[in-house]
C-alpha cells in the first residue's frame, strides 16, 4: 500500500535535495557538462574561435592514419613513463630507507633533499637548462675536469629524453616524503624481533619494510604513471619538442596542436586518447595490484 506523502514529508524531501543541490550544481557546472562537451567538440572542426563543424571520427581517422607526429609523440611518451617512473621509485625509496633514522641532523638532510620539489618547476628548469647549456654549462664542465667528451644532453635525439627524465629525478623529494611516512608506520617490533633472530639488513629490508609498504609502493606508482603522462613543462623549458620531434610528448603535441596549430577540436581528441591511456594503464596497474601490494588487515596478497 502506497505510503501517503504528508506535507512534513514534502518539507523533509525538499531540505535534503537543498543539502545536495551545491553538490549537484557543481558536479553538473564543473565535470559533466565539460566532458559532454569536449567529447562534442572531438568529433568537430574547430580552431577555437569559429563555428565547430561537426566531422564524425576524422579527427581520429586522421590521428591514428595520416598524422606523422602522433605516433612518434606515442613512442616518446611510453618511453619517457618506463624510464622516469620506475627510476622515480627507486631513487626515492633508497633516499626514504636512508634518511629513516635517528642521526643527528636527520631534519636537516631531510628538508634539503625535500626543498628542490617547492621551488616553481619553471625557474628549476630555467637552472636546468644553463646546466645543460653544450658550451658553458656546469654538465659538460663536470665532463671537462674527469677529461671525458662532452655531452649532448638536449642537442640530440639519442639523448634529450634521458635528458629531461633526469631533471625529473631532481623533484623526487615528494615521493621520498611519502615513502618515509610509509617507513615509519611499520611497526618496530617486527624490527627487533628480526634483530634478535640475527637477520641481515638486507633480508630485514626484502621481507619486513617493503612488504609493509607496498600500499604506499601502489599509489606512488599510480600517482607516478598519471604524472608522467601528463608531463609538459619540461619539454616545454628545455626542448619545445625536440630535437626532431623526440621529445614530443603526447601532452606537449596537444598543447601544439591547439595553440600553436589552431586545431581545437583535433587536440579535443587527442586528449580523449591520451585519457583512455591513462585509464587502461592505471586499471591494469590497479587489477594486478593483489599480487604485490600487501594490506595488513586482510592478512594476504
Amino acid at each position: 500500500m502506497e505510503q501517503k506523502r504528508t506535507p512534513k514529508m514534502v518539507r523533509t524531501w525538499i531540505k535534503g535535495y537543498l543539502f545536495i543541490l551545491p553538490s549537484i550544481v557543481g558536479f553538473s557546472v564543473f565535470v559533466a557538462y565539460p566532458l559532454l562537451s569536449s567529447m562534442y567538440y572531438a568529433l568537430t572542426e574547430w580552431g577555437g574561435y569559429d563555428r565547430p563543424r561537426f566531422v564524425g571520427f576524422a579527427n581520429f581517422k586522421y590521428m591514428f592514419t595520416v598524422d606523422p607526429a602522433f605516433w612518434p609523440s606515442i613512442r616518446a611518451t611510453f618511453y619517457f613513463v618506463l624510464m622516469s617512473v620506475p627510476s622515480s621509485l627507486v631513487l626515492g625509496l633508497f633516499l626514504a630507507v636512508l634518511l629513516n633514522r635517528s642521526l643527528p641532523g636527520i631534519k636537516w638532510f631531510r628538508t634539503i633533499f625535500y626543498l628542490p620539489t617547492v621551488v616553481p618547476s619553471i625557474a628549476t628548469l630555467t637552472l636546468w637548462l644553463f646546466i645543460y647549456q653544450p658550451q658553458y654549462g656546469l654538465a659538460n664542465s663536470v665532463l671537462r675536469a674527469l677529461g671525458l667528451p662532452d655531452g649532448t644532453w638536449l642537442t640530440s635525439e639519442m639523448t634529450a629524453l634521458p635528458s629531461i627524465v633526469l631533471v625529473g629525478l631532481w623533484q623526487v623529494g615528494a615521493g621520498m616524503i611519502i615513502f618515509l611516512s610509509g617507513l615509519q608506520a611499520v611497526p618496530k617490533d617486527m624490527y627487533e624481533a628480526a634483530d634478535v633472530d640475527g637477520a641481515p639488513r638486507w633480508r630485514i629490508l626484502l621481507h619486513i619494510t617493503l612488504p609493509m609498504i607496498t600500499p604506499i609502493l601502489f599509489l606512488q606508482l599510480i600517482l607516478g604513471i598519471i604524472g608522467a603522462f601528463q608531463a609538459f613543462n619540461q619539454v616545454q623549458v628545455l626542448t619545445g619538442g625536440g630535437p626532431n620531434f623526440s621529445t614530443s610528448l603526447l601532452n606537449f603535441k596537444i598543447y601544439d596542436d591547439a595553440f600553436n596549430g589552431k586545431l581545437f577540436g583535433y587536440s579535443i581528441a587527442e586528449v580523449w586518447v591520451l585519457f583512455c591511456i591513462i585509464m587502461i594503464f592505471t586499471l591494469v596497474t590497479y587489477r594486478y595490484s593483489n599480487r604485490f601490494v600487501y594490506y595488513e588487515s586482510d592478512n594476504s596478497r
